[in-house]
């Protein structure tokens, strides 16, 4: 990065812009940026409900592994998205990748719809996946630099809400259409094509978009950093902000990165070897199977297509108030006992569900007992250790390691997320819901025993002591 240098003095003209009111226009950024949010979530959700009409003779005819490949090829590309989007936000600007983003959103989405053929589905399910990983990684960015230092937090946890009401929404579309147009050929298209409009919206949306200040500054571009700060904050906020960004920038090129040959050492290797458990735990616990298949879980637990549908609406529904009320304790209570309380939940529902289907084969009470066990598993799942995943891997990372090891756990949840999305109907179709979620208990008991040997408590701890206290545990 170029040194940044700037004059005491600053000859900016007066903007039009800084006539708005700064709260009102950053909540209005806040809402069209989060809109990448709700893509990710509707965009992951919706084959939820899509995938039986999909799978039926007279449309794909999919088999238990071809199901995987349509749900998971997006995941394949989120994977390669979340790598690749970062560096091109840093290279091109946040605003201008937002614009990228929405531009693939909506063909992607539109080339879903109209797919002839499974080939072009997956290309185009890949495609879309390439948005939803680079939304995962730009978006909170965005947020995080846009956002004044006391609200960062409340506007940077807005975009995970915003993921989980994307897929509620899809759950409840895919509900209303099925069960209206369910007789329908192509009833799946409908489904897909919704989500063109929050794209659609998105992308005229990057119009009112500033682009991020910090950005800016990094580039040497002060004068513009300046005119965006005086947008979205108070006159007397701005220039002092403009100067705590300068000294941040400085700080940053006095640091060290650190590369892969630094893993040679116990401590780093440590901490990324953290990162990458904790990232692939969150994943390999199941939570994309109820995610992506709630509606085929229910279905062969009991429950016809059109009930599956509605039913599946509770599970979308608990996930959005989990992340609600996670996110309003989560600076209250300890990372370390609210990630193994998460934990233990999960594991007792999947091994409830397991022994439920086995006990009550061919029960009229089993698809209500299993669609009670997987609101159960949402709840303290989307409560507890979804949002602690993300803050952990924030909070583990020295600055000088952050990029790499940041890169190399994010990396890993995604191809975990992919294998699970993959697989998950081949594991039905050979060893049922009871063998399957067994499997998925079994790796959520041992994410409970690396938590409790591994995980550090990281609350009310700066970087630095986290830090410190990585280089003196043995």
């Amino acid at each position: 990065m170029e040194n940044i240098k700037l004059a005491d003095d600053y000859s900016v003209q007066p903007d039009p812009a800084r006539k708005k009111n700064p709260k009102k226009f950053l909540k209005l950024v806040t809402t069209v940026s989060t809109f990448g949010g709700l893509l990710f979530g509707y965009d992951t959700g919706v084959i939820n409900g899509a995938l039986p009409f999909m799978a039926e003779p007279d449309q794909f005819n999919l088999n238990p592994f071809t199901e995987g490949l349509v749900a998971s090829s997006l995941l394949l590309g989120a994977a390669f998205g979340s790598i690749f989007g970062g560096r091109l936000a840093d290279n091109k600007g946040r605003r201008k990748v937002i614009l990228y983003l929405a531009i693939l959103f909506f063909f992607a989405s539109l080339g879903c719809v109209l797919s002839p053929n499974i080939t072009i589905m997956v290309i185009c399910r890949f495609l879309l996946g390439l948005a939803v990983g680079g939304a995962s990684v730009v978006v909170p960015s965005y947020l995080a630099e846009i956002a004044p230092s006391n609200r960062r937090g409340r506007l940077v946890t807005q975009n995970e809400l915003m993921i989980v009401t994307g897929q509620f929404l899809a759950y409840v579309f895919n509900a209303v259409i099925g069960n209206v147009f369910g007789e329908v050929g192509h009833v799946w298209r409908f489904m897909l094509v919704i989500a063109t409009l929050p794209a659609l919206a998105l992308w005229i949306g990057v119009l009112i978009l500033p682009e991020s200040p910090r950005w800016l500054a990094s580039k040497g571009r002060l004068a513009e950093a300046l005119r965006i700060l005086q947008q979205i904050r108070n006159e007397s906020n701005a220039q002092q902000e403009l100067n705590e960004i300068k000294t941040h920038i400085s700080q940053e090129q006095e640091v060290d990165k650190m590369s892969f040959k630094d893993l040679r050492i116990p401590w780093i290797r440590r901490i990324v070897v953290l990162g990458v458990g904790i990232g692939a735990m969150s994943q390999l616990v199941g939570i994309n199977s109820i995610m992506y298949y709630g509606t085929q879980i229910l279905q062969n637990s009991g429950f016809g297509t059109k009930a599956a549908l509605i039913g599946n609406v509770a599970n979308g529904l608990i996930a959005v108030i989990a992340v609600i009320v996670g996110i309003s304790i989560i600076n209250k209570v300890n990372r370390r006992p609210m990630m193994l309380t998460g934990l233990v939940g999960v594991t007792v529902s999947l091994i409830s569900i397991g022994i439920c289907t086995l006990t009550l084969s061919g029960s009229s009470a089993l698809p209500y007992v299993v669609l009670s066990m997987t609101v159960v598993y949402l709840a303290f799942f989307q409560g507890a250790v979804g949002p602690l995943t993300w803050l952990i891997l924030a909070e583990i990372f020295p600055a000088r390691l952050r990029g790499m090891a940041m890169g190399m756990a994010v990396l890993c949840l995604w191809l975990c997320n992919f294998l699970v999305g993959l697989f998950f109907p081949v594991l039905m179709d050979g060893f049922g819901i009871s063998g399957t979620f067994f499997l998925f208990a079994a790796f959520s008991a041992l994410g409970i025993l690396f938590v409790a040997k591994c995980l550090p408590e990281t609350r009310g701890l700066s970087l630095e002591q986290i830090e410190a206290n990585f280089k003196s545990s043995k």
